[in-house]
């Protein structure tokens, strides 16, 4: 699959406490951005790009710690990972915006003092709905990596965020060997295509994307202050709490969209998903742009 993914060019931006982010950039016609979200890097993103790039110019950024930006840095927090997103909008120019996950969450926290002119699209953020937490499982995590067990750590992960769904109910004793040669397997394919980052070298920004994740407690009540247009993304087959976290964004923002794609689940922008569906959703939303653009 990695063959037919698409050229592109590389570029970067400084955010406002000095981090270099960098991206990739394909297409042509207004500017979009696409966040990824945890364990990703923006070259999984590269399908989403390329079926979008046709109508707009597309910008895939790296989040902290990965790939082409910077470390996350001391201090880093929810404020500074929105603030790549303040960033990189007022650098690209970009008026439409996706976020993946993880990603999504400083992308909706950019979003509610964004202008009016904007249109965000969020994928599943993984939002604290009710009594559960989608960052329960990061003490566990952060005792096994540094006891030097990236294996086990992983399976907390997976395990905590329900990712998918089923491998909840899977045996550690199980789980721990299988992740342990996957882990293996997919470094040794990212070395022979020569592209993407292994899931070795992201599972340590496991811990900073989760504490940025845990201080978004609240904002989805506070979503209800943006004045951007909206538009809500997920998989009829992703774990509950992420299906009742649109729930929670769609009660305090009558006027969103969502869209809700049967038979997917949480990773379906990714390039090993179905990103082309999740494209045309996309494409609809930000067409309006388009329009703008010609006008200009």
């Amino acid at each position: 699959m990695t063959a037919s993914l698409p050229a592109h060019e590389t570029g970067s931006v400084t955010s406002r406490d000095g981090t270099l982010i960098g991206y990739r950039r394909l297409g042509g016609g207004p500017a979009i951005v696409l966040w990824h979200g945890s364990m990703m890097s923006s070259h999984n993103l590269l399908r989403l790009g390329s079926a979008l790039s046709d109508r707009f110019t597309v910008y895939l950024p790296d989040l902290r710690g990965r790939g082409l930006s910077g470390p996350h840095g001391p201090g880093f927090c929810l404020e500074r990972a929105a603030g790549d997103v303040a960033a990189l909008v007022e650098h690209t120019g970009a008026r439409g915006v996706f976020g993946l996950s993880a990603g999504a969450v400083p992308v909706l926290r950019w979003g509610l003092t964004a202008p009016r002119k904007q249109r965000i699209a969020l994928y599943e953020p993984p939002l604290a709905v009710g009594a559960f937490s989608p960052t329960a499982w990061l003490p566990r995590y952060e005792r096994e990596m540094a006891q030097g067990r990236p294996a086990a750590a992983m399976a907390t992960v997976v395990r905590g965020t329900q990712d998918p769904p089923w491998l909840r109910f899977v045996p550690r004793t199980v789980l721990v060997p299988l992740l342990r040669l996957g882990l293996r397997a997919q470094a040794e394919q990212v070395r022979q295509a020569g592209a993407g980052v292994p899931l070795r070298d992201l599972l340590p920004t496991m811990g900073a994307d989760a504490r940025m994740v845990r201080e978004s407690a609240g904002l989805a009540e506070a979503a209800a202050t943006a004045r951007a247009r909206l538009l809500l993304l997920g998989g009829s087959r992703s774990a509950r709490y992420l299906r009742e976290a649109l729930d929670a964004l769609e009660d305090g923002l009558p006027g969103a969209g969502r869209v809700e794609f049967a038979g997917l689940g949480h990773l379906a922008a990714d390039n090993d998903g179905q990103p082309e569906r999740v494209a045309d959703a996309l494409a609809g939303f930000f067409a309006p742009l388009l329009s703008r653009s010609a006008r200009s």
